[in-house]
């Protein structure tokens, strides 16, 4: 599904009216369709709903969707920011003529009318400002809305109404919190940089049209939205061709996801090397290797520092081992020729979880990657040796301390396999590019896009909503933003889970993008069993296997 900046939304939709699907053709469907997602969550016999309706098109959706609800039994209120003309403005009309009722912002001394509402409503829907909303908010829209915030604050807090609770526990009464609706976004919602105006009021769902905002996958803004609802008004998919940016959805991870035939074998799914973990970090190594199995690979490896073996075997018995030579538990210099001799066969090789990065360490990476070694100076061989280069190495993923080494090495993205699959945070991002975490933060989407073509590798930049790009321009943002996930380990369960996909046939791009879609769900069954205080990358990995499922199953 494509994701729209502002202006892409005007543009798509000033095509669609030059085709004959007109603004107020676009205008009564968007309005259906919010009704109809409010229809689909709520009860609407007896329930009162006020609808704040703002003088523009934002405003429209809502009149439109006013009528709608009250044809469904809803005692429908629409509270105009400023007044609109009947005789003009047909939606209004119709409100006028139906069972709705409707009261003027200008008519309501002191807010009292719109404290009294917000106080009776059930459900509260926000169509004040949508896509062309410039901030800040100032004035009476910035007052109204702030009315507004502190009257819902105050029911769901139930400060006047419920005693005090010593042990939490589930909201006795409903009623005390509107179910708050906004129509595109929270009026004093930047579409395109995701900046949220003090004054705007948090919405428990968020309908969209057409396609989804740059803004609403940007923080503070998405944070905002409670769950997103893209609703479709009924534009040409053509008219948005040209638009690059994507979300990830379900049915486009589906399509890629390896088929599972009865009468497969385990080298019908590849096989996954892993060279992960140290003495302090044995814990990445059996994350990393645990997701392989667990994401689907017909044969996972484990190359490890033969120091830390015992303690990884003993609780990943899946997985076959490669012991490699460590220096004070890190894998040393001599481990390239032990790796290199195990990789024949192999078909995808991560790098990186838990090696931490000693100069060891890095020299370990450098060589494998084709960089030039002193071995006298470093006590080894006693003759300088230059690998071969990763040119024969399966396909690559490095995540974590691999990227740390990397970013430390000199011209770095010449000595990669094109198409290797990176896998960085902000701060690893900001290593690899020589610049500042704030500089990545600024413009993720840009950033990723960006860095892809320059290095020629598949980016995976991690974070809430993450983004994956690719040397061709290709670039999606992935749906999620889980703070459960936010706690160590839970990266390396995303490296395995990529490197399996890449052992099983995927493309780096679509093996980078599906992996990422099915760690992020795992995550959300995580978030739904467990809660996010507490959660651990255990539970992310204990839900792959439902991930995939789900998906497989649509």
């Amino acid at each position: 599904m494509k994701v729209v900046s502002v202006e892409q939304m005007q543009r798509i939709e000033a095509r669609s009216d030059e085709a004959g699907h007109s603004y107020s053709a676009m205008m009564e469907q968007a309005g259906q369709s919010l009704a109809k997602a409010i229809e689909t969550r709520e009860e609407l016999g007896q329930k009162r709903v006020l609808v704040l309706v703002g003088p523009g098109n934002n405003g429209g959706d809502g009149l439109v969707a006013a009528r709608y609800l009250s044809q469904a039994g809803a005692e429908v209120t629409c509270y105009l920011y400023r007044a609109r003309n009947p005789v003009e403005d047909e939606n209004f009309r119709l409100i006028l003529e139906g069972d709705s009722r409707a009261a003027l912002a200008e008519e309501d001394e002191g807010w009292d009318r719109l404290r009294s509402l917000t106080e009776e409503t059930d459900i509260l829907i926000d169509a004040l400002l949508g896509t062309g909303t410039h901030l800040p908010l100032r004035g009476g829209l910035a007052e109204m809305l702030g009315i507004v915030n502190d009257v819902v604050a105050r029911r769901r807090e139930g400060l006047e109404e419920n005693p005090v609770s010593l042990i939490p526990g589930p909201v006795l009464d409903q009623r005390l919190a509107p179910y708050v609706i906004a129509v595109d976004g929270p009026t004093g919602l930047a579409y395109d940089s995701g900046e949220l105006d003090d004054a705007a009021v948090s919405a428990d769902l968020t309908v969209t049209f057409a396609y989804p905002k740059i803004g609403h996958f940007r923080f503070p803004g998405s944070g905002a939205l409670g769950q997103l609802v893209v609703a479709d008004i009924g534009i040409d998919p053509t008219l948005a061709e040209d638009v690059a940016l994507e979300v990830v959805t379900p049915a486009m991870v589906q399509q890629w996801l390896p088929s599972r035939p009865a009468d497969a074998h385990k080298g019908t799914f590849g096989k996954a090397m892993i060279v992960a973990g140290s003495i302090n970090y044995t814990g990445a190594a059996y994350l990393a290797g645990a997701s392989a199995t667990r994401a689907g690979a017909g044969l996972v490896t484990v190359a490890l520092p033969s120091a830390i073996h015992s303690s990884v075997a003993a609780r990943l018995a899946e997985a076959t081992y490669v012991l490699l030579p460590h220096a004070m538990g890190v894998v040393s210099v001599p481990g390239v020729d032990v790796l290199q001799e195990a990789l024949e066969g192999y078909d995808a090789l991560l790098i990186g979880p838990g090696l931490g990065r000693e100069k060891e360490t890095s020299n370990f990476l450098a060589r494998l990657l084709g960089g030039k070694e002193n071995q006298r100076a470093m006590g080894f061989l006693g003759s300088e040796h230059r690998a071969e280069g990763a040119s024969d190495l399966p396909s690559l993923v490095i995540d974590a301390d691999g990227l740390n080494i990397l970013s430390g090495l000199e011209n770095w993205p010449d000595r990669l396999p094109r198409e290797t699959v990176l896998t960085p945070h902000p701060g690893e991002m900001a290593r690899l590019m020589e610049s500042s975490v704030d500089e990545v933060e600024k413009d993720r989407i840009g950033i990723a896009q960006s860095q892809a073509a320059e290095w020629g590798q598949v980016v995976v930049l991690k974070g809430a909503h993450t983004v994956v790009a690719g040397p061709d321009g290709r670039v999606v943002i992935e749906p999620f933003a889980n703070p459960g996930l936010a706690t160590a380990g839970t990266g390396d369960v995303l490296a395995g889970t990529i490197v399996a996909l890449r052992a099983q046939g995927l493309g780096a791009f679509e093996a980078a993008v599906a992996g990422t879609y099915v760690h992020g769900l795992a995550g959300e069954i995580a978030r739904s069993e467990t809660g996010t205080v507490g959660m651990v990358a255990g539970d992310v990995l204990s839900c792959l296997p439902r991930s995939l499922e789900r998906l497989a199953t649509m």
